[in-house]
């Protein structure tokens, strides 16, 4: 008994410091989460979201509860007694001893079927009560994966889809899923098995765990309830039901989480009271169920009724629905659709609150006899056999005998829907398309004229870039070059150029800058990667106090090579003195500001670090010692008081916070520095760029006294996957828009939303939600602004609709006659597709250079150019989009030609395996196609490194033009021997240059 009660106190004292454990848990989360918010500027938009998210969970948990558990509790009241005897009054003697070898038995009440309702035998009560904890079963396993997969997936709110709602074919999915796992199978029957064996713990049970799923699942689609309440029209329509796309893109996600949510509760609901009246006096046992007494149907009744208002729900959403059916030869309602699916669907739904209200009307105005009960049920049959002519046979048959004999005329106009709001969804619109004949004319004159683009075609690729960076420019093992990025620098000149002069292709606002030039570089940034201190340095002060952050960057011109087919660098090393890095000339420093270039926020800073402590940090190497510093910056929060610090260690999981004595009045923790997880914690519902990029500018205004230079820019989407008839690729989204652009300071933190793209509705709708934190692009200072980019993630994905969607008459689109592809490369020794690469250099018909984004097409499965597609990103022209489409009638060389035409030639070929002999190999390069003038010009670098501690170096560079390939020491040499005037007529290869005797 004293074992007992120690038992008892026990667990009691478990459960409130359990209880505890969590409380403490939930405050220190919530309250870090608010100073840190507090700290970046965005507590408001926290503060919108909890509160949210909060009310989702209470109203959605409490009405699942409120609503299963009562109806639970009152099918308790109603059933039958387990004390019960049933005598059903149709069966004979022998089979009533047969069921009952004692029959009748003192103190045992007998009771018939109620009139109007046939008894249930076993033969027919066991399959169904069966079958209903089978559906339960599938309910659990349906609901349960969309949680667990919420709970164990980072999912990003910004393209999180509703999830597949319980309608039949869903039912029918789970079940061949479950077939073909036995263990699933093993594991559904013994659930439903458990039901029958112990209905009123696991039904009770069972709608308890359904209240926090439910919950769970509608609380991680707040941002679509907030977009519900705040939409913002498109100011365009769709063709089939003339409604605004706000109300696809904002509404009908909306509706769509309710109906999951409504279809769960009032499904389980439903099965869940049926069998508990079922299963009520022992029926199974005895063998029989004497059917439902009148406060049972009244029940049901009522219940039933509410469930065929969530079904007519369901279909009145399905017919809204079928602008994203992939039925027929293009994306979203088919002629199928349109004169069989739709009109059956709304039959249904229509059919449905008939029977809804039927049944509620009995529930509220109740008679236990009613002459209209049969014809319930002869409805209810005839409703489940127009549910399957309505989803099986009338489409099949449709589409089978009428639109597949001539499915041209019938889908035309349909496909020519597809094709309209596709290249809406994703600004296919705004491509400007012109034709480009590309004449064969090119000069030593025109070649002269565009200095400014030969100056800048890129010659260092990011990948031998980043390994020589690793080799050269590391300094320490734990320093890293985790990525190199294309950007282009108005540059001082503090001596004339060697080159002769050309006149420049400027806008006449440009003219007046005679000193600058604009240059193509490579920056990278050189951040800490605490991984890579010695595992025996690796202690808690070290990894929290000392090693915070990294320091530096290099800039690297992309056409130029020094000493040993090594980069230049225009900013490279650590200097060691007050001018922090070293630059190439004094004209360099003063064109790209250094300042004290301390990385504390970059792409791989993962740690959290305390700053402003006794400690002194690493601020970087100087010979044989190191020179340390401390942080000066607004970043962080302050944790200098004890309950702050035990705020933080219970948040962080980090008890020396608590016990170190390192700390002081001032110390602050700087939370968050991956730049990525920092903007994605801020705003998750935007999908962002994968490749943040530094910028060195002058732009600091918010801390003058405090001026840092460096930023991170990331462009940040808004997306959607319910645009109307829009083709959803393979990432699942099908309107994209890049409406905002991220600029976060790499020394302070301080992160900025601008709106590149005011047009986009979806980023309007989150303005009027966060009112206060979104800027307009002018307010970005104009220094930056300058190296906004137009994203490749964005133009990746414009570039791959644009395959398909350039084709506009729907007969050219259904035979695909016209499809394009992306050309394949040759990288190393191995071929890959092309990626859209950065230039500078002039567009046809343009007169002054601009840094472009260009993308080349070839014709599906042929290897000859067909088009490109440029992006632009400067001043006015940013976001423009250019599309050059070659005559067809022409062969204009594509990349794998050129490739193949190089790896042909013998000498070339010769030189190539030469290189790749034991000890080292020969890497071919981006291959380039560069429009100058009326003409193409094809570059591709080849580099040369060792197998092993790999440092590439650049030893020739292959132009190849029209039929003339040359291949030299440097990109001057090749373009001297295509273009000097003496090599007439020009052979169909030019040999490559002796290294002895370069040409003059």
């Amino acid at each position: 008994m004293v074992n007992q009660m120690y038992w008892k106190w026990g667990f009691r004292l478990l459960i409130v410091f359990l209880g505890l454990w969590l409380l403490l848990d939930l405050g220190s989360r919530l309250g870090a989460e608010i100073f840190w918010f507090q700290e970046v500027g965005y507590l408001q938009v926290f503060m919108l979201r909890l509160l949210t998210r909060g009310i989702l969970w209470v109203v959605v948990a409490g009405i699942t509860a409120a609503y299963l558990l009562l109806n639970l509790a009152l099918a308790q009241r109603l059933k039958y007694s387990q004390s019960l005897k049933i005598e059903p009054a149709e069966l004979n003697s022998e089979l009533t001893n047969f069921l009952s070898p004692n029959y009748p038995k003192r103190n045992e009440t007998r009771i018939l079927a109620p009139q109007g309702f046939q008894a249930l035998k076993l033969h027919w009560l066991l399959p169904l009560t069966l079958i209903l904890s089978l559906l339960i079963g599938l309910m659990l396993v349906h609901y349960g994966q969309i949680a667990l997969f919420y709970w164990h997936s980072p999912v990003n709110q910004a393209i999180l889809p509703v999830p597949a709602l319980f309608r039949p074919e869903t039912i029918w999915q789970l079940l061949r899923q479950i077939v073909s796992q036995v263990w699933y199978l093993g594991l559904i029957v013994g659930v439903a098995i458990a039901i029958l064996i112990y209905p009123q713990f696991l039904l009770t049970a069972i709608a308890i765990l359904f209240s926090p799923i439910f919950a769970f699942i509608i609380f991680r689609h707040w941002p679509k309830v907030l977009q519900y309440f705040h939409p913002t029209r498109f100011n365009s329509t769709e063709p089939l039901f003339g409604r605004d796309i706000s109300f696809y893109v904002f509404s009908l996600p909306f509706w769509e989480l309710l109906e999951l949510w409504l279809m769960g509760l009032c499904l389980y609901g439903f099965v869940a009271v049926t069998l508990t009246y079922l299963l009520s006096a022992d029926s199974l046992s005895q063998g029989i169920f004497s059917g439902f007494s009148p406060q049972q149907q009244r029940h049901l009744f009522g219940m039933g009724g509410l469930l065929m208002l969530v079904v007519a729900l369901s279909y009145g959403l399905t017919r809204y629905e079928l602008v994203y059916s992939s039925r027929g030869v293009s994306y979203g309602a088919s002629y199928t659709d349109v004169t069989a699916q739709l009109p059956a669907y709304t039959v249904l739904c229509i059919v449905a609150v008939a029977i809804a209200f039927y049944l509620l009307w009995r529930t509220f105005f109740w008679k236990p006899k009613s002459q209209y009960r049969p014809f319930l049920f002869y409805g209810l049959g005839v409703y489940l056999v127009l549910v399957a002519a309505a989803n099986v046979v009338l489409p099949t048959v449709v589409q089978y005998l009428i639109v597949q004999p001539n499915e041209l005329q019938r889908e035309q106009p349909y496909i020519q829907r597809t094709i309209a709001l596709t290249r809406q969804a994703f600004d296919l619109e705004a491509i400007d398309s012109r034709s480009f004949n590309p004449q064969g004319t090119l000069t030593e004159a025109d070649i002269q004229k565009n200095d400014s683009t030969i100056r800048n075609i890129r010659l260092w690729d990011e990948r031998p870039l980043l390994e020589t960076n690793r080799q050269l420019q590391q300094i320490r093992p734990y320093y890293q070059f985790p990525d190199a990025d294309i950007d282009r620098y108005t540059l001082k000149t503090d001596e004339p150029s060697p080159r002769p002069p050309a006149p420049q292709k400027s806008p006449p606002k440009q003219e007046a800058v005679e000193s600058t030039e604009r240059r193509q570089v490579l920056i990278a940034a050189r951040e800490l990667d605490y991984s890579a201190v010695p595992q025996e340095a690796q202690t808690w002060v070290n990894r929290h106090l000392i090693y915070t952050h990294g320091f530096g960057f290099t800039v690297s011109p992309v056409n130029t090579v020094g000493a040993g087919g090594l980069p230049e660098y225009f900013v490279k090393d650590i200097s060691g003195n007050s001018s922090a890095l070293t630059t190439s000339n004094e004209a360099i420093r003063q064109s790209i500001p250094i300042g004290q270039p301390r990385i504390y926020y970059g792409e791989i800073t993962n740690t959290y670090v305390m700053t402003g402590t006794r400690v002194r940090e690493l601020d970087y190497p100087s010979g044989s010692d190191n020179v340390y510093n401390s942080y000066e910056g607004l970043g962080g929060v302050e944790i200098g008081s004890a309950w702050r610090r035990w705020l933080f260690a219970m948040y962080l999981k980090d008890w020396q916070m608590v016990l170190t004595r390192d700390f002081l009045p001032d110390t602050r923790v700087l939370l968050r520095r991956n730049v990525k997880e920092r903007i994605q914690a801020i705003a998750p519902f935007l999908k962002f760029d994968s490749d943040p990029y530094l910028v060195a500018a002058t732009a600091n205004q918010d801390f003058p006294s405090n001026p840092s230079y460096l930023y991170w820019i990331v462009d940040a989407y808004t997306t959607s996957d319910r645009y109307p008839y829009s083709d959803t690729g393979s990432d699942g989204i099908n309107y994209i828009r890049n409406s905002i652009k991220v600029v976060i300071d790499a020394y302070h933190g301080t992160v900025k939303f601008y709106i590149a793209d005011q047009s986009d509705p979806i980023i309007a709708t989150w303005s009027a939600i966060f009112p206060k934190m979104f800027k307009p692009l002018s307010t970005m200072p104009v220094n930056l602004r300058s190296h906004t980019r137009y994203p490749v993630d964005f133009f990746k994905i414009q570039s791959e609709r644009l395959m398909i969607y350039h084709m506009t008459d729907p007969q050219v689109f259904y035979n695909r006659e016209d499809q394009w592809q992306i050309p394949n490369e040759i990288y190393g020794s191995e071929p890959r597709p092309v990626d859209p690469y950065y230039l500078i250099t002039s567009l046809p018909t343009v007169d002054f250079e601009e840094f472009i984004l260009l993308l080349p097409y070839t014709p599906k499965q042929r290897t000859n150019l067909i088009a490109w597609l440029a992006a632009r990103s400067d001043g006015k022209n940013y976001g423009k989009l250019v599309l050059y489409v070659f005559p067809k009638e022409r062969l204009i060389y594509g990349t794998e030609q050129i490739e193949a035409r190089i790896n042909q030639d013998p000498v070339i070929s010769q030189q190539i395996s030469l290189w790749n002999r034991q000890g080292s190999r020969a890497i071919q390069g981006n291959l380039l196609v560069i429009p100058i003038e009326q003409s193409l010009l094809y570059v591709e670098p080849i580099y040369l490194e060792a197998t092993q501690n790999s440092l590439p170096t650049l030893v020739r560079v292959v132009v190849a033009y029209e039929n003339r390939i040359v291949m030299a020491q440097t990109l001057e040499q090749a373009l001297q021997g295509i273009f000097k005037p003496e090599v007439t007529p020009a052979p169909a290869i030019i040999r490559p240059f002796e290294e002895a005797a370069p040409p003059g």
